[in-house]
């Protein structure tokens, strides 16, 4: 949200996920749209095999890679660099939109003068990529217009990921590709509703719509609309407020729809900090691992249980309509809050239906003025939609930006590596990231389908890396950080570059960010977000015998087709480096399920699925 809304007023996706459609190129950075947003990866990949021109920028081999134009392999964490070393080129080869630049556009000079600073040579250096690529990517985006930026994740996790977001936002503007059919920077939301709810205030510095606690005329507006004294103070960012707890500055704290013990960075503080408070506050549609640290569970209903409204990544909003009743004791979200503010003596939340929410919201909030769920009942619309008569607004910024200005703002950033450094003691860079098979880590996790495809965590590693420590497929191996260490089981692939593992967070038994840190200094310093992109680690092999070793030898030829030709040519060999007896070599050599099974209970799904289907068409 802060880089957009540094440099264009606005945080949200500027255009609509149709609009790709006008699209002549794409440049998708930071994201793995394929496994992170596959409805919308579609639709990327119509675009392209449309004819339109696909840059990828990415450190993994992301399954865009394939579709792609150009791939840009560049370093981890050298996002800036390499953004505005595109700017350099496009800036050196008369490339740039010199009319939407000075009529749209304020502070080029100071942005044109820092470009001096990314000379080609040094920005091939710092990213590791070739010259000719990066001169290629350049000429590609900026001559094939309109083009449009995707970004996720992979741009904002960092120690400067607010930089990052900004040197999109500056590539954007000075190709003019900005404010028009297919053209724009688009943030991939992580979530159906992550959008609505900053719209509503989610956030520590703003009421709903982005209206800062400390303007004035805001706070005036809200305290007369509710009958109550507001504080003109930025809250604290959920970064700032465990570790608040631990100095025994929070006493109390509501957790709504959150699973903290999973998600957050540096875990073991976190359950620390849970363990420490006086009263907590859970609420959600299952208990989860941080709900065992509550005081009061309060059971909310899914949203087939409630009417309401979510607004997603292009800023659209859409009604939810109920299908069922609740189940159980569970109840609405509103209705809880409701509750629990009634009972606390305040006034102003007797609503009888979800649309009297909305109705307050779009007398409160500008940009959704003229929402409401009659028209919402005809179809959804895209904020901004100031008045009942608006149709919505598919592209932001057509003549003016969302600044007071009115005008795109160039900020001439200075390019600053990791804060978190690799080194001899942890000499490999871990980043996080999702699978396609789940999302976060409560609600995928229970449906059987999901866990039959993918149940438990795995660490991918590159070959080279793999050979050096001595780690073959399958291995356990232990991942330690200057935070933590977890177990997790090894899968060697060329898609993670030498110098760079990667991992997923989706399983409590892989506590993945318990890796992360949270301190002051290895967070953004606008957003407080921490660097899941960027944690030093070190691994090693970690010994395991009997059951554990059978597994990892079969996972290993689940996913190595030489080692089954080698369990097929010589088995002492292929087994040497396990320590099984011999009736575990001869279960694995067997390759009978029930054999296996004897000595490991029942297998993963898909381990199990591909021996039976082995067993019915050949041996080892």
């Amino acid at each position: 949200m802060a880089g957009l809304a540094t440099t264009f007023g606005s945080g949200a996706m500027t255009n609509n996920i149709d609009d790709f459609y006008n699209s002549k190129c794409i440049l998708a950075i930071g994201t793995n749209a394929p496994e992170a947003h596959p409805v919308l990866a579609m639709r990327v990949r119509q675009v392209v095999r449309g004819g339109a021109k696909l840059i990828v920028a990415n450190p993994m081999e992301v399954d865009f890679v394939r579709d792609a134009d150009l791939w840009i392999r560049h370093k981890v964490g050298t996002d800036v660099a390499l953004l505005t070393g595109l700017c350099r080129i496009i800036y050196d080869e008369g490339l740039y939109d010199k009319e939407f630049v000075t009529t749209r556009c304020e502070n080029f000079e100071s942005f044109r003068d820092e470009l001096k600073n990314y000379p080609l040579d040094w920005v091939a250096k710092t990213t590791e990529v070739e010259p000719d690529l990066l001169v290629k990517a350049a000429r590609m985006y900026a001559t094939n217009s309109p083009a449009t930026i995707l970004y996720a994740m992979g741009i904002c996790e960092h120690s400067h990921g607010t930089d990052n977001v900004i040197a999109n936002g500056n590539l954007a503007m000075l190709t003019g590709n900005v404010g028009k059919p297919g053209a724009g920077v688009n943030p991939l939301r992580g979530q159906n509703n992550v959008q609505g709810a900053c719209d509503m205030g989610a956030l520590p510095n703003v009421f709903t719509g982005y209206q800062s606690v400390t303007d004035e005329k805001a706070v005036k507006k809200f305290e007369e609309a509710w009958g109550a004294k507001l504080s003109d103070v930025p809250g604290m960012k959920l970064t700032t407020m465990f570790p608040a707890i631990l100095e025994g500055y929070i006493k109390a704290m509501y957790i709504m729809g959150e699973n903290p013990v999973v998600t957050d960075p540096d875990t073991h503080h976190i359950r620390e900090a849970l363990s420490k408070l006086d009263f907590f506050v859970f609420q959600d549609i299952f208990l989860n691992e941080t709900a065992e640290y509550a005081h009061v569970i309060l059971p909310a209903c899914s949203y087939a249980e409630k009417d309401g409204t979510f607004t997603n990544t292009e800023r659209r909003v859409q009604r939810v309509r109920k299908a069922i009743e609740p189940i159980g004791e569970s109840k609405d979200d509103c209705w809880i809050i409701g509750q629990i503010a009634k009972r606390m003596g305040a006034k102003g939340f007797e609503y009888n239906h979800p649309s009297e929410i909305m109705t307050e919201i779009a007398r409160l909030t500008p940009t959704y003025g003229g929402i409401n769920y009659k028209r919402l009942d005809e179809g959804s619309l895209q904020w901004p939609c100031p008045s009942e008569d608006h149709p919505g607004t598919c592209i932001l910024h057509e003549s003016v930006f969302s600044r007071p200005s009115g005008k795109g703002n160039f900020v001439a950033l200075k390019f600053r590596p990791p804060v978190q450094p690799t080194d001899k003691e942890y000499p490999l860079l871990l980043m996080t990231g999702r699978r396609l098979y789940h999302y976060h880590a409560t609600m995928t996790r229970k449906v059987d389908t999901l866990n039959i495809l993918l149940n438990e965590e795995g660490c991918e590693m590159n070959p080279a890396d793999a050979e050096k420590l001595g780690i073959n497929q399958g291995d356990i191996v232990e991942v330690t950080s200057r935070n933590g260490k977890v177990k997790v089981r090894a899968y060697v692939t060329d898609a993670v570059p030498p110098g760079v593992v990667h991992m997923a967070f989706h399983f409590a038994d892989t506590p993945t960010n318990e890796l992360i840190s949270s301190s002051k200094e290895t967070l953004d310093p606008v957003t407080g977000t921490p660097a899941y992109k960027t944690c030093p680690v070190n691994i090693s092999k970690h010994a395991v015998s009997g059951k554990d070793a059978v597994l990892s030898a079969l996972y290993r030829a689940m996913r190595e087709p030489a080692f089954i030709a080698q369990l097929a040519s010589d088995p002492p060999s292929a087994l040497k480096d396990y320590k099984l007896n011999e009736t575990e070599k001869a279960a694995i050599l067997s390759g009978d399920v029930a054999k296996i099974e004897t000595l490991t209970e029942r297998l993963n799904d898909r381990l199990r699925v591909w021996l039976i289907s082995r067993a019915d068409s050949e041996k080892w």
